[in-house]
C-alpha cells in the first residue's frame, strides 16, 4: 500500500505511534525512560501542540495529540526522535537505525471515539501484561491524571473524562474496540463513526485508506452490484 500522505490539519486530534527499528528494545531501563520524557517536556514548548496522553513501553510509544498548527507535529516528533538517537547512541555507544520507518498516524474524532483511543493508549502496559493496573506503569500520563505524580506534560483533555477513568481505564476493551483501533493504526484510517470518517477521508484525501487491501474481487458470472 503506498504511503499515507502526510496531510495533518491544524486543530484535528491525532494518535501517534512509533516503534524500534525492527520492533527492538528502545527504552531499556528507567533512565532511557527518563530522558525521553525530559525530551518531550523540552521540546513540546517550542511548538504549538497539545498532549492528551502518551505511554512510553518498551520498543514502542503513543501520543494523543492535538497540533494547533499542522506543520508542528511532524517538525516535533522528528526533533524528539533524532535528539532520542543522539542521547542512546552516546549512551551505549551503538551506531544504526534506533527507530523503525516514519511514525504513524491516524485521526481521531472528538467524541467518544477520543476517549476509546486515550483508554487504549493509557491501558497499554496492562494488555502487555506488563502491569496488573495502569497506576503502576510510570511511563504513561495515567499516573499524572490520576493525581499519582506530577505531570507537566499533559493537557487538559476537549471531552469531558468519566469520573472513575481509573476504572474505565483498566477494563478491558472488547474485541470490535481493539479491532477497529489495530486497523486504524496500520492502514492509517480515521477512527470515528462510518459518516465522519467518510467525510474526513475526503475532506483530506484519504478515501484510500478506507478501501480493503488487495485487488477487488471480481464478479461471478451473473452476480449484480
Amino acid at each position: 500500500m503506498p504511503r499515507v500522505p502526510r496531510n495533518f490539519q491544524d486543530g484535528l486530534i491525532y494518535h501517534v505511534l512509533n516503534r524500534g527499528n525492527s520492533k527492538k528494545v528502545v527504552f531499556h531501563n528507567a533512565c532511557d525512560y527518563h530522558g525521553f520524557l525530559k525530551l518531550i517536556e523540552d521540546t513540546v514548548k517550542n511548538f504549538a501542540i497539545d498532549i492528551f496522553a502518551y505511554c512510553l513501553m518498551p520498543n514502542h510509544f503513543h501520543f494523543v495529540v492535538r497540533p494547533r498548527i499542522a506543520e508542528h507535529l511532524s517538525k516535533w516528533m522528528h526533533l524528539l526522535m533524532t535528539s532520542h538517537v543522539q542521547r542512546y547512541r552516546i549512551f551505549y555507544q551503538s551506531s544504526g537505525h534506533i527507530w523503525g520507518d516514519r511514525f504513524k498516524h491516524f485521526i481521531i474524532q472528538q467524541d467518544e471515539h477520543f476517549l476509546t483511543v486515550l483508554r487504549y493508549v493509557e491501558r497499554n502496559p496492562v494488555s502487555a501484561n506488563l502491569v496488573p493496573s495502569a497506576k503502576d506503569w510510570q511511563w504513561s500520563s495515567f499516573r499524572g491524571r490520576m493525581k499519582k505524580t506530577s505531570n507537566s506534560i499533559i493537557d487538559i483533555p476537549p471531552v469531558d473524562l468519566p469520573n472513575d477513568w481509573g476504572e474505565f481505564v483498566n477494563r478491558p476493551l472488547t474485541e470490535k474496540e481493539l479491532e477497529n483501533i489495530r486497523y486504524s493504526v496500520n492502514r492509517q484510517v480515521p477512527f470515528g463513526s462510518k459518516k465522519w470518517k467518510k467525510k474526513i477521508s475526503k475532506e483530506l484525501g484519504l478515501e484510500k485508506t478506507l478501501k480493503p487491501r488487495g485487488r477487488p474481487k471480481k464478479k461471478k458470472k451473473g452476480e449484480t452490484e
